[in-house]
């Protein structure tokens, strides 16, 4: 197994065991993220994005948090993952399913350099929030909205780490 596909599984079973240190040590300190709700550079924010959904399932949602991995696949420049994770949306307690198929690229050090994760926003937000997700979850309006929100929380959330 290439190193690059270590790292891979060591960030998902660390995701697995909701300890988001361990999946921001898979990160190079210069690392780019990107999915449906978040834009993020460098391991301070994508590692702190990782403990603060980390954090947010240990307070609401340990009970049903479930990740099933699939598909993971490294050389050493790209890799590849397939996830679904099963957990509750803390902001409205809704269950959701989320299929999630990641792309990555990797430092000669074995670390993530970029990694993007894509997914169906509009699947997700239906289960995630509801009516407002069913009539609103295709527009860029509320793609907009989740983002701005979640961009917040983050800096909320690393602000108190730091202070």
């Amino acid at each position: 197994m290439h190193t690059n596909e270590q790292t891979l599984h060591r960030l998902y079973e660390a995701f697995a065991a909701l300890d988001g240190e361990a999946m921001a040590q898979c990160y190079a300190v210069d690392a780019q993220f990107d999915d449906e709700a978040f834009s993020l550079r460098g391991r301070t924010e994508v590692g702190g994005m990782w403990c603060m959904l980390c954090d947010g399932v240990k307070a609401k949602g340990r009970d049903v948090w479930k990740i099933e991995t699939s598909g993971i696949q490294a050389n050493a420049q790209s890799g590849q993952a397939h996830w679904e994770a099963t957990y509750r949306f803390s902001a409205t307690g809704r269950m959701v399913l989320n299929i999630i198929d990641g792309q990555f690229t990797f430092t000669p050090q074995g670390l993530i350099a970029t990694h993007r994760d894509r997914f169906d926003f509009w699947r997700w937000s239906r289960q995630a929030l509801g009516a407002p997700g069913m009539l609103l979850g295709w527009t860029p309006l509320l793609r907009n909205k989740v983002r701005a929100t979640a961009a917040a929380n983050l800096k909320k959330y690393l602000a108190g780490k730091v202070a």
